[in-house]
């Protein structure tokens, strides 16, 4: 696995998609001034246009490509890897998370490929871990009747959080369990876990 975490994900492609939505806006202003201005004034041609539209294309896709090898989850879930080390089976319903072995904190183990495998018994929920500083590590959606796995690499010792990311109705704000999951055995801590800000 990369070791780009979503944090450092999520800063990059703020940047950059910000920058690729001004890119655009300028485009829809390049509409907006053909529109507005009197037949037969000297505007933008429509080679510099086509070309403007062109480059907005290139570096669209471009964004894509350069982002694929830092998504921290890509590597693992994308190929299907079934080598995990361990499984967590987790169900919800009725707006509840629970899982069978009974604990109330899952204990992971760290730089070692695990298996989130989440059952929904009634609704499309979501399924998060998530820091301290709400930051997200990684998400999916859990649909009901449908096998709902996602596997992942962590690789800094954490608490983190369990929300669901979906929504299922009133109800759904208070899917939150508290310090569900720790990650152990790596050499760094994750300075914005539970148990990171509060050391």
């Amino acid at each position: 696995m990369s070791s780009v975490d979503s944090n450092t994900v999520l800063w990059g492609q703020t940047i950059m998609y910000t920058a690729y939505c001004l890119a655009i806006l300028s485009v829809m202003a390049l509409l907006a001034r053909k529109l507005t201005r009197p037949p037969g004034s000297h505007d933008v041609t429509p080679k510099i246009f086509y070309m403007w539209v062109g480059f907005l294309v290139v570096l669209g896709v471009s964004l894509h490509v350069l982002t694929y090898n830092t998504i921290p989850w890509v590597k693992d879930d994308l190929h299907g890897s079934t080598d995990y080390v361990a499984s967590y089976d987790i169900t919800v319903g009725d707006h509840k998370f629970t899982w069978a072995d009974g604990n109330k904190q899952l204990q992971v183990p760290c730089g070692k490929l695990v298996r989130f495998s989440v059952t929904s018994q009634d609704l499309t929920y979501g399924f998060g871990l998530f820091r301290e500083n709400n930051s997200m590590v990684m998400q999916m959606q859990v649909v009901p009747g449908h096998p709902n796995d996602l596997v992942w690499t962590f690789d800094k010792n954490g608490v983190y959080t369990i929300r669901s990311t979906e929504y299922s109705g009133p109800s759904g704000y208070q899917m939150i369990e508290k310090d569900a999951v720790k990650v152990t055995g790596c050499s760094q801590d994750d300075p914005v876990s539970a148990e990171g800000l509060h050391r």
